[in-house]
């Protein structure tokens, strides 16, 4: 079976690639988000509807179900994907993308979702050097190494990306739909105990409401996949022998 990770907001695939290191032999598939890292295709037009569109394409080309992962914006995404293609998912497992009527986004989503705004803020995050800018990632709660992988792959494209991703959402209770039962496939929900962008309760929500197993990791911040990989890779290792 093939296992296809989806990455968030500001990464790309190498968010994933601490995890990759600990599944083995398995098929893994870590797409870059168009505009994150790679170039976006002609007619895309970076809305969320364009983007789980996307990734439904991404999936139905691997020809068989999958065992899909997402973070962050992966996280809703792979949701989205759930609520349309279930047909697509052996197992589903996601986390720290909260898709609930009742989350407000957080003050950085909040500014880059406001025109003139968000242009100041991303042209302030590019003027930096990639230490200054890997600083700033840090103290939101990414690892040392990683904050250092997100400050060198941000650019204009990635920027741009960001800004057109979350304007198409500015209201996250009418985002998507919220999952509210079960997804009909084994589904785990992992979530930072310290997540200061989306609080643990999100993720006890979203599990209660659609039967899922869940895990929260004290102590840990938005990034699980970086932080907490032994974690993660025993808990979805155990997800996937259950399908």
């Amino acid at each position: 079976m093939t296992v296809v990770l989806v990455h968030g907001v500001p990464d790309t695939p190498a968010v994933w690639s601490p995890l990759r290191a600990r599944l083995g032999a398995r098929e893994v598939l870590a797409p870059a988000l168009p505009g994150f890292g790679v170039d976006v295709p002609d007619g895309f037009d970076g809305t969320r509807d364009a983007y789980a569109a996307w990734l439904i394409s991404t999936i139905e080309a691997v020809g068989a179900p999958v065992d899909l992962v997402g973070h962050d914006w992966g996280a809703l995404l792979v949701q989205r994907v759930a609520a349309l293609r279930p047909d697509l998912l052996r197992t589903l497992a996601f986390g720290s993308g909260p898709l609930d009527d009742t989350y407000i986004w957080h003050d950085t989503a909040q500014a880059w979702q406001t025109p003139g705004v968000g242009e100041a803020v991303m042209d302030g995050i590019l003027a930096l050097t990639e230490a200054e800018r890997a600083g700033i990632l840090q103290a939101g709660g990414a690892d040392p190494d990683l904050s250092a992988e997100q400050a060198r792959t941000w650019d204009r494209r990635m920027s741009d990306a960001i800004l057109g991703l979350y304007r198409s959402a500015i209201d996250p209770a009418s985002v998507w739909p919220q999952l509210d039962r079960p997804l009909g496939c084994p589904t785990l929900v992992l979530w930072g105990g310290a997540d200061t962008y989306a609080p643990p309760e999100f993720g006890e929500r979203v599990a209660a409401r659609t039967g899922a197993d869940l895990a929260v990791f004290e102590g840990c911040p938005h990034w699980w996949p970086w932080s907490r990989v032994d974690e993660v890779a025993a808990a979805l290792t155990a997800l996937w022998a259950r399908a």
